[in-house]
């Protein structure tokens, strides 16, 4: 899976998430300082973080974000912005379950204040179980995305 991952500073915890998705198998993109020093993205700010990650998902250049700011809510409200992303600010295993499950979320949203490293392990075994969609929710989600189809 392609992810864009973002956050507006670069800690312990976004090289930590950036090596357990790739171990993971996944092909990372990071934007923001997680980009390295001399990247285009290097030093962008938790609102264009948030946008550029919900952007690489609403294009297709990614198939979900993992995003961070100090709280998680900035980069969740600027990637919710964006047409065709749901994004979930995650502060535990469950929560990131059910935004997969009932909510159908594609871009995961983290608090690099509260996340610890054991914490984020277990969210992402839960937002990459790989449980679906349930029917009974698809009329929501198509809702929010502006469609009374069900789906």
């Amino acid at each position: 899976m392609r992810i864009a991952f973002g956050s507006d500073e670069r800690t312990a915890l976004t090289d930590r998430l950036v090596e357990e998705l790739r171990s993971r198998g996944h092909e990372v993109f990071p934007l923001g300082p997680p980009a390295g020093e001399g990247a285009p993205t290097a030093a962008m700010e938790w609102a264009d973080v948030g946008r550029e990650a919900a952007l690489s998902v609403a294009r297709g250049d990614a198939d979900e974000a993992v995003i961070c700011c100090w709280t998680g809510t900035g980069v969740s409200i600027a990637a919710n912005k964006i047409p065709g992303v749901r994004a979930a600010l995650c502060a535990d295993a469950e929560t990131a379950r059910g935004a997969r499950r009932w909510n159908d979320a594609n871009a995961l949203c983290l608090s690099l204040r509260t996340t610890t490293e054991a914490l984020a392990r277990e969210i992402l075994d839960a937002w990459f179980s790989g449980e679906a969609l349930e029917p009974a929710e698809r009329p929501n989600v198509a809702r929010l995305e502006g469609r009374d189809d069900g789906g």
